[in-house]
């Protein structure tokens, strides 16, 4: 089958994201996401950008190969 001949994929994901504070004399903030899935409410926690970043490529990855 042509990938023209079926209809176009898409997902769609819920992107949280907040700050965290340490309770340092000094609070450093970190930033945490979180990505859900509002098909099936899976939802997946990262510590930085980077890890949200690598798992949305590897998402696309996956939709690339069907």
């Amino acid at each position: 089958m042509n990938v023209l001949d079926r209809p176009p994929q898409y997902r769609s994901y819920l992107i949280t994201f907040w700050e965290e504070r340490s309770q340092e004399p000094d609070p450093a903030a970190e930033w945490r996401f979180s990505m859900e899935d509002p098909r099936t409410g899976t939802r997946r926690g990262f510590a930085t950008l980077g890890a949200l970043v690598t798992a949305l490529e590897q998402e696309i990855d996956q939709a690339r190969q069907k």
